[in-house]
């Protein structure tokens, strides 16, 4: 088993359940690569006249449902295998989710953190222009991630529009709203996160006004799932950044930890808790934990001293395939990334109807075919775990796979 490459973890999960539930061997053997792997070379004028060269990759897993939909991450850890893994787990999630979707993914190796806006718009441009053959509103259509939000795509949209010669803002989601980007898209994954930890929590007999909850992350997806559960009457017990984290036994106000992030850049001395480290933070005793951050943070190193009994996967792949094993045989329901977070991409579906149609909705009827997408889902991935006595990671898998493998033999692809 691996922990390092997330490939062949991704591999990994796709032969375990393909075992459980006897996939037909040629479709196995098709879904276990992407359809392309593009890699690009994006030379950069930077601030001091030099001229840096990054690289970056876009990988589309598979596309019978539909255009290949997925995220870029502007990261120096970024590997081409990373984005192979991520475009598989977005064929899963989109397909879970009941969307007209196939996975891709995308990124660019470089540390934004170090660039100045100019730089990153140099470089954001130049890679979209690389790419653009590959992609449009009927064929990909990419979204923010790790590093990347509105300010990129709206970057994305404005240099697919200038290669096609017209606008297109169907060609990316999660845009401002000024230029068709979609209610409630900022929150969706978070809103996703806690409308599965409820359905969860329900299922587990967990009463929300009493639980406490712990997140690990307190970026986009990490504040709005602590803001969302905090609503349903939870108590935010733990939360945490990249440096660092707090716990407070009395509860946390998220906002105003929000705004102490802002001000400080850290949440490293929050006034009235305990600054802890990550590690530290995962395994405190809670009733539900969100890993909110990036990937194999719940591994076997410490996945027995997890002592949540629900874990919704608010990042990608947060959780190790040996961590799945000890965490479902200690009795934690685990909702895996690819139903826990699937609220952004289904948020991003929404929006990219919205563009097709240029027809716009409130955020009333987003919040509320949002809710009504993911709680069928979550009851779908719930009986099939049931019906096959397996973890609820299997189960969403076994869901998606279904639904991929069917539209395969349908279409005549095996």
């Amino acid at each position: 088993m691996s922990e390092s490459n997330p490939y062949q973890m991704a591999l990994e999960q796709l032969d375990k359940c393909a075992r459980i539930m006897k996939l037909d061997p040629n479709i196995h053997e098709v879904l276990k690569y992407p359809k392309i792997v593009l890699c690009v070379n994006i030379p950069v004028r930077m601030d001091d006249g030099t001229i840096k060269v990054f690289q970056g990759f876009r990988s589309q897993h598979n596309n019978v449902l539909g255009p290949c939909k997925g995220g870029i991450r502007y990261h120096p850890g970024v590997t081409m295998e990373e984005v192979m893994a991520l475009s598989i787990w977005m064929t899963w999630k989109c397909a879970v989710a009941g969307l007209p979707y196939g996975g891709s993914k995308g990124g660019v190796i470089c540390n934004p953190k170090e660039m100045s806006v100019g730089e990153i718009e140099r470089l954001s441009r130049g890679y979209f222009y690389a790419i653009s053959s590959i992609i449009g509103p009927d064929k990909d259509i990419p979204a923010g991630d790790v590093n990347t939000s509105g300010r990129e795509m709206a970057w994305f949209m404005d240099e697919y529009s200038k290669v096609r010669g017209y606008n297109v803002p169907g060609a990316v989601t999660g845009k401002p709203l000024q230029i068709g980007g979609s209610e409630g898209r900022i929150e969706a994954t978070g809103k996703g996160v806690s409308i599965a930890g409820k359905e969860g929590a329900k299922k587990l007999g967990i009463e929300l006004k009493r639980a406490d909850v712990v997140v690990q992350g307190f970026g986009n997806v990490g504040y709005y799932s602590a803001k969302f559960m905090n609503e349903f009457g939870c108590k935010i017990t733990g939360l945490s950044d990249s440096r660092g984290g707090i716990y407070s036994s009395k509860g946390l106000n998220v906002d105003h930890v929000a705004k102490f992030k802002e001000k400080r850049g850290t949440l490293l001395g929050y006034p009235d808790a305990e600054d802890i480290t990550n590690e530290e933070l995962l395994e405190l005793k809670c009733d539900i934990l969100i890993p909110a951050a990036l990937e194999n943070q719940i591994n076997k190193k410490n996945a027995h001293k997890i002592k949540a009994k629900l874990v919704l996967e608010g990042a990608n792949g947060p959780t190790t395939p040996e961590a799945d094993e000890i965490l479902h045989e200690a009795g934690v329901m685990v909702v895996p990334d690819i139903l826990a977070n699937a609220g952004g991409v289904s948020g991003s579906y929404f929006e990219w109807v919205q563009n097709l149609q240029n027809y716009y909705w409130s955020k009333e009827e987003v919040d509320e075919k949002l809710e009504k997408l993911l709680v069928k889902a979550f009851k779908s991935v719930y009986e099939t775990y049931l019906t096959y006595e397996t973890d609820m990671r299997m189960a969403a898998y076994i869901c998606a796979i279904n639904r991929v493998s069917e539209a395969m033999r349908i279409r005549g692809w095996v």
